[in-house]
């Protein structure tokens, strides 16, 4: 396991223990941070950093990542969603809105892997469909490709210049 994914398993856990909390600080997260790793490991010195970092920016900005998750989750409120699912959504909307180094499609698959781990049989694909929503929000994904109604047509530009009745396969060779 890479460290990056070490790190996103870390800070799910964290942020997890800090979704009890009606309102944590960064300082609560600090102590969530030191309580977590006395208790286990985190095989590497850099994931330890790098989760720390990661819950400590999801507590600090967690009603505005609330907000653009929900936003992308129209028919699942924040809290009726599955604790795992929306702390999974919390640490990945923060890293696709605060480190434009990670591609977006990365962000996204390490949660949707995280999400079968951890969470329930349908979780990877909310998670998937969400952080989709969510990315193309913030830029991070291109939508080539793609018709004016966001479905998947075809071409690299998302223009069709033929009709599908025009896109016929010769069967003579």
């Amino acid at each position: 396991m890479g460290v990056r994914r070490q790190a996103r398993e870390c800070a799910l856990q964290i942020v997890f223990q800090l979704d009890a909390w009606p309102n944590p600080s960064v300082s609560d997260a600090d102590d969530a941070i030191a309580r977590f790793f006395d208790n286990f490991d985190a095989p590497d010195e850099r994931a330890r950093t790098l989760a720390s970092a990661m819950a400590r920016g999801v507590t600090e900005k967690r009603k505005g990542l609330d907000e653009l998750v929900q936003k992308h989750s129209p028919r699942w409120k924040i809290p009726r969603m599955a604790m795992v699912d929306r702390n999974i959504l919390r640490v990945a909307a923060w890293e696709l809105s605060s480190d434009a180094e990670t591609p977006a499609t990365v962000v996204i698959d390490e949660a949707v892997e995280i999400a079968k781990r951890f969470g329930a049989e349908q979780s990877a694909a909310f998670v998937n469909g969400v952080l989709d929503g969510l990315a193309r929000e913030l830029g991070r994904l291109a939508t080539a490709g793609r018709g004016p109604d966001g479905r998947f047509d075809g071409t690299a530009d998302g223009k069709s210049e033929r009709a599908p009745s025009d896109m016929s396969v010769s069967r003579n060779g």
